[in-house]
Order: C-alpha cells, then structure tokens, then sequence
C-alpha cells in the first residue's frame, strides 16, 4: 500500500522539478546571463586596475561546461533531482499524518502538507538568506553559507513541527482559532530569533576584512584607488528578479506535488476503501424444485 504512495509521490515530483525548470528556463534565465555578463565585465575592469598597480592579472579559467550545457541539461536535472528528494521526503510525511489522522481527506492532507514544506524548506530561510544569481557571493565564504542556509532550514522545519504540535495541544484548551493563533506566534518568535542570532552573509569575517562591513555580499561599486567607481555595483533589479522569480518556481513545485499527489492518493484511497465483494461477481441462487 505505501509503495503506491511513494512511486506517485516520486512522479509527481519529478513533474513539479521540471514545470518548475520550464518556468525559470524562461523567466529567470534571463536575469542569471545578466549577472554571468556582470560578473565577466567587472572581472574585466579589476584585471584592469590590477595591471596599472603593477599586479600579475591571472588568465582566464576554461569552461567545463558549455553555457548552453548549464542552462538547459545542467538546471533541469538539478531541479527534477530536487523534486524528487523533496517528494520523497514530502510522502514519508503525509504517511506518518495519515496514519495519525485517518479522518482528513487525502487532496487536504496533501494540499497542507505541501504548503507547509514550502513555507519551512523554502519561504522562511528565503527570507533571512534569499536566493542569488551568479556573481552575487564570494568563492571564499562558500562553505560558510552553506552551513548558516543549513542551519536555517534546519530551525524552520523544526520549528514548523513544533509549531503544529503546539496548536494541536492548544486548541482543545483555547479553542482552534485561538490555539492556532498561539500556535503561529510561537513560530514567529522563534524563527525571528533564529534570524536575529544567526550572522548575515556579509557579516563573516573575511567578508568584513577584504570588503568591508555590509548586510549581504552583493557586489558594491568598484573603485580605483582615487575612490572614483570605474565599474558598478550588481543592478537591483536583477537582483530582485531574479529572487522573485526563484521563489516562484518553488511556488510552482510545490503546488504541483500538492495537488497531483492529493488527486493520485484520493483514487489509492477510495480503492482500498472499496468493499472486496465489488469487485467479484454476485452470487447465482438457483432456487430449489417445487415439491
């Protein structure tokens, strides 16, 4: 039985990476060429300056990887991959909720669950460390944030559990409304001082010493040593595009698992649910030779 879950699960999965690869194929693309064409020209302009200071300038890397390899083949096996590891976890969810709560309806579960995964792998961590195009993070403090995106991913889905648990308890004393109501606040308090204690990506401290003291590690103007800016800092609008954009395909992939999983376990459901003498055939009563 829960393997008919599971293989649905991985399906719908793989189907929410991919819608979501189509979406940001077209609209989010765009913006990530801008920031690699960004990035080339200000690799440019501080090749050039380091040439005038005296300074060996390095040469320049060699593609493993064609352009069109990463933009295509590259992020839609990445974000089907992603699809599927995230059903997987989605479905051992809804069986363990499931199991707990037999009475909710299979498209409701699903639904909620999915709302849920996105809003405590995704939404929240967006927004204390939202997504960034090319160009945007130094090579340096890679591994910095990856453990402090980490760590908050790990606080929101702990807290979101925590969160529901909470209100479960709450709701049989102060009623469903105002237990849920606690129930959130307590999830906001908590995530605002996960938020509050964990550092900002242009907090770290070769971050502050080579750049600077800034809130994010968003490139800044670049300046030749009279302070005069001979190349910008990244456009915001890009920037922003390409966030907004990012989340929405998210939107795209969760929504896509919520809604054709919960369309896929109600018929699972409803045929275990079918009664066994359905699907034989009646009976024949022969009736029996008037005496």
């Amino acid at each position: 039985m829960e393997s008919r879950f599971v293989f649905r699960a991985l399906g719908v999965g793989a189907l929410g990476g991919l819608l979501a690869f189509v979406f940001a194929r077209i609209f989010a693309e765009p913006f990530i060429q801008n920031a690699i064409d960004y990035e080339a020209g200000r690799d440019a302009a501080q090749n050039e300056l380091d040439r005038a200071a005296g300074l060996t300038v390095g040469g320049e890397e060699a593609e493993i990887f064609s352009r069109g390899l990463q933009r295509n083949l590259g992020i839609a096996t990445g974000m089907v991959l992603f699809g599927l590891a995230m059903a997987g976890l989605f479905v051992v969810a809804y069986l363990v909720v499931s199991r707990r709560f037999p009475g909710i309806r299979p498209r409701v579960l699903a639904a909620l669950l999915a709302a849920a995964c996105f809003l405590g792998f995704y939404a929240v961590p967006f927004v204390k460390y939202p997504a960034n195009p090319p160009a945007v993070g130094h090579g340096e403090t890679i591994g910095d944030r990856s453990a402090v995106y980490l760590a908050m991913v790990g606080i929101s889905v702990v807290a979101l559990i925590l969160a529901v648990v909470a209100g479960y308890h709450l709701a049989r004393r102060f009623g469903t409304w105002y237990g849920s109501l606690l129930a959130a606040l307590g999830f906001v308090v908590v995530i605002s001082v996960a938020m509050a204690l964990l550092p900002a990506l242009g907090h770290f401290p070769l971050n502050e010493s080579q750049y600077g003291r800034h809130a994010a590690e968003t490139p800044q103007p670049l300046l030749d040593p009279d302070g005069k800016i001979v190349y910008p800092g990244f456009p915001a609008d890009v920037l922003f595009k390409f966030r907004l954009y990012s989340l929405i395909a998210q939107m795209i992939m969760w929504a896509t698992i919520g809604l054709a999983f919960g369309a896929l376990a109600e018929r699972v459901t409803a045929r275990a649910k079918a009664p066994a003498s359905a699907s034989r055939p009646a009976a024949v009563v022969t009736p029996s030779p008037a005496s």
